[in-house]
């Protein structure tokens, strides 16, 4: 056993079983002050300016690029959307996805073909012509 390690038990135990736990560290201070969310929320709630932003919706990117710009912290893509998240803003979906119903619903068959594979012809390759 290593001599700071002993010394490290020592100090733990002599704050009981309670100090014996594996304790955690303190956590990382945010990167954005407080007195900056408010501001990041009004670019939220306003939109962007398409000739100022050169965007018409916000995407994380975009804000990422803004804070950087306006308050000189880096974020990364992610960390954008923790705190987005965490102001109680969520992704919206482009396009809602199809129920399971309406899709049994279909009769058609879809036929999905790489382009390459269609002959000069006009047949597709690999499948015997119709005689």
């Amino acid at each position: 056993m290593d001599r700071q390690t002993l010394r490290d038990w020592v100090h733990r135990n002599a704050e009981g079983l309670a100090g014996l736990s594996n304790q955690r560290g303190a956590p990382r201070p945010r990167r954005l002050d407080p007195g900056q969310v408010p501001e990041l929320m009004a670019w939220l709630e306003a939109g962007p300016d398409p000739a100022v932003d050169g965007v018409v919706r916000w995407r994380r990117q975009d804000l990422q690029r803004r804070i950087t710009d306006r308050f000189g912290v880096e974020l990364h893509e992610r960390t954008v959307g923790k705190y987005l998240a965490a102001l109680g803003y969520r992704r919206l979906s482009v396009r809602p996805r199809c129920s399971i119903n309406c899709r049994s619903e279909r009769t058609e068959k879809r036929i999905w073909i790489r382009p390459a594979r269609i002959s000069r012809s006009g047949g597709i390759e690999g499948r015997p012509s119709a005689a």
